[in-house]
């Protein structure tokens, strides 16, 4: 009897731990999606690096991720897909494209990359879970994205995005 009341207060406190995010991470709600993240982390990696990136970007007058195709204006319920479709583009697109001669610049972006790669996983799991579906909205959101982004040269766009990774740091915290 006893062990079995301390395997059941074992057990509620391992899923406690477990539901809790851990020191410097924020829950965010993507649609039907909670993700646990350190957005303190990657700002503090981004603002080390960001002189240095948006220096490096030789067009300035085109922005890929903000207005008027602006990110803010997405539906509730396009959040899990939308944000899940931009981790996605941020991982396979531009960290992959986006290396300088600088080594602290680059472990600075490998660990910006390694964050996003966490939440990207985590987003795919629950999306694949809620089955989230883009609305049409969001779908024009993210495929004009893509078309800022193509419309460049694979380093000038990796650099661009990456410059930019402010605009959804803002988004994801205020939504």
């Amino acid at each position: 009897m006893k062990g079995s009341r301390l395997f059941l207060c074992l057990l509620s406190i391992s899923c406690c731990l477990n539901l809790m995010p851990t020191v410097g991470n924020k829950i965010f709600h993507f649609g039907p999606c909670r993700v646990s993240m350190s957005v303190t982390e990657i700002r503090s990696g981004f603002t080390a690096i960001k002189a240095n990136i948006q220096a490096r970007d030789p067009i300035r007058t085109l922005s890929i991720l903000s207005h008027p195709h602006s990110l803010h204006k997405v539906k509730l319920l396009d959040r899990c897909c939308i944000t899940h479709q931009l981790f996605n583009f941020y991982v396979d697109k531009v960290f992959k494209h986006c290396r300088t001669e600088d080594s602290f610049v680059n472990r600075k972006i490998s660990s910006i990359a390694n964050s996003f790669l966490s939440v990207k996983r985590k987003l795919g799991q629950c999306q694949e879970q809620n089955k989230c579906l883009c609305g049409q909205e969001s779908a024009e959101k993210f495929k004009q994205i893509l078309a800022n982004y193509e419309g460049l040269n694979v380093t000038s766009a990796a650099i661009k995005s990456l410059g930019e990774l402010d605009i959804l740091l803002d988004w994801m915290e205020k939504s």
